[in-house]
């Protein structure tokens, strides 16, 4: 990394620890206490492969643009793709988008992200079935754009978020607000990303309490190697939160907590590397990409000790055809199984007749 890049490196790192000290109050979001958590879920086949989450790669790839809007540039124009999840059970999820630069409006993308959690059966408190009813979610999301550089980048997100199970529903609305720096010289880019500001601005029911959203603040760098087909990817998830590892020790409990020296070394260890996402992409051809990532918190907070597996690994590849971009990704969560990610990108232009 040159002295430069190295120097913007620390800078952003320095915002993203500002932005920190601006807002104690979203700490400890990590999962499982706020609402509409399907905005967090990977749509993206590419992104599934590389472990799940990706705000730094910037090669003209739509799907990224759902992770951080700031990767969204002219090389998109007239872009669309179409995403789709066979998740787990009878559910399903996916995205569609299309994008569209302006100029010196910068650049402009609208999407859809769904998920369908399937049809249930209804009854009543005395167990006589009454009927069916679905439940699902979705966010209507617009994207945009603008070089403040050659070489920085930033870009914005607004989310109409509507979710409805059976008879309540609710409506709210986030922001996400990212930044890019990308040195084509040096093949660098580096990301800092702030998700899922907002509200409910209706909630499940009459006169409830309005639910926090999943906020988080990220932190992504990705190199590739000069004279090799690899790139690197790193992921640094939930700045907002250090303490993924450490117990949340109970309200009145007297049990103490490890104090000795190698003990606390450890613990940082294992809290620092909690946040960390893995990702390579290999490319032998021009129209091939093989990929691996690794998900350290996934692994550690969905194992089974006696039998970890492949629990928090992911892998997939890439297809460039001459008007299509195809991407198959696979990660693994559980030992119950894994989730399919199918991605379909096309440059709309390339199918205009030339004279």
């Amino acid at each position: 990394m040159r002295k430069k890049d190295a120097i913007f490196a620390g800078r952003l790192l320095a915002l993203a620890v500002c932005l920190l000290s601006l807002s104690p109050e979203t700490a400890a979001q990590a999962g499982g206490t706020a609402t509409w958590e399907f905005l967090n879920l990977t749509n993206s086949a590419r992104v599934a492969s590389l472990g799940g989450k990706n705000i730094s790669l910037r090669d003209g790839d739509l799907n990224l643009v759902f992770h951080n809007p700031a990767l969204l540039d002219s090389n998109m124009h007239n872009h669309l793709l179409l995403n789709y999840v066979n998740y787990f059970d009878d559910i399903h999820f996916g995205y569609a988008s299309y994008s569209l630069h302006t100029g010196r409006w910068g650049s402009f993308a609208g999407g859809i992200h769904y998920i369908n959690y399937g049809s249930f059966t209804a009854a009543d408190e005395t167990g006589v079935v009454t009927g069916s009813f679905t439940a699902s979610e979705n966010s209507v999301n617009l994207y945009w754009s603008i070089a403040l550089d050659s070489l920085l980048t930033a870009g914005a997100t607004v989310k109409a978020i509507n979710s409805s199970f059976e008879q309540y529903s609710s409506f709210g609305m986030a922001l996400d607000a990212g930044i890019n720096y990308f040195n084509p010289a040096h093949l660098l880019s580096v990301s800092l990303l702030v998700k899922n500001l907002g509200t409910q601005l209706s909630t499940w029911y009459p006169g409830g309490e309005r639910e926090p959203l999943p906020f988080e603040i990220q932190l992504g760098m990705s190199k590739q190697l000069a004279h090799a087909p690899f790139r690197l990817s790193l992921l640094y998830q939930h700045l907002q939160d250090f303490n993924l590892d450490t117990p949340k020790k109970e309200a009145g409990s007297s049990e103490p907590s490890e104090t000795s020296f190698s003990a606390k070394v450890r613990q940082t260890g294992n809290e620092l590397l909690r946040h960390l996402i893995i990702g390579v992409e290999f490319m032998p051809v021009h129209s091939l990409t093989i990929r691996a990532g690794y998900n350290n918190l996934r692994r550690h907070e969905l194992k089974i000790d006696e039998r970890a597996s492949t629990v928090g690994f992911s892998w997939g590849f890439g297809v460039n055809l001459s008007r299509f971009r195809i991407d198959f990704g696979q990660a693994r969560y559980h030992l119950a199984g894994s989730s399919n990610h199918f991605s379909v990108t096309a440059n709309l232009s390339s199918f205009y007749s030339r004279p």
